[in-house]
């Protein structure tokens, strides 16, 4: 969440990447919205984005509760589950390989010489989105062959 500062992107690295993961509560099933990304490409990285539903986390950097917010103001707190393998941002640990992986969608990004400012957005359409277990995590994941910075997001509902 911005506050007295512009939204900041991220460096992908060069390896299997989780760059955003939500963890739905053991109560609550959530449906996803839409998803996208920005990046700084260079014209040597090569590049698989994808957006899936694990079993397993990542560890990542634990998103406090104001850092997630509603589309909409004047909509409760999510539910969402918080913390180190749960709803956060940037892994520092792929964790162990998830057992069961559902492909929500997939992206590779083209390789061009002199692409910069390379942007990405889905939208699901109304009864076509992903709907998310309890006790699952979405994984906003990338593999660069170069590193980039990049900044992404997960619409969802619960």
């Amino acid at each position: 969440m911005p506050t007295s500062a512009a939204q900041q992107k991220v460096t992908t690295g060069t390896s299997i990447k989780t760059m955003l993961q939500l963890a739905t509560p053991s109560t609550r099933k959530i449906a996803i919205l839409g998803w996208g990304y920005s990046l700084d490409a260079a014209s040597s990285a090569v590049a698989e984005i994808e957006l899936i539903e694990a079993d397993t986390a990542a560890t990542v950097t634990a998103h406090v509760a104001a850092g997630v917010q509603p589309l909409d103001a004047g909509l409760p707190a999510s539910l969402l589950t918080l913390g180190i393998t749960a709803t956060g941002y940037t892994s520092s640990g792929e964790g162990s390989a998830p057992a069961a992986v559902r492909v929500l969608d997939s992206y590779q990004v083209p390789i061009a010489a002199g692409l910069t400012d390379l942007r990405y957005d889905k939208v699901f359409l109304p009864g076509r989105q992903p709907i998310i277990s309890i006790s699952k995590y979405v994984r906003l994941r990338v593999t660069f062959t170069s590193a980039t910075n990049m900044a992404c997001y997960i619409d969802w509902c619960e």
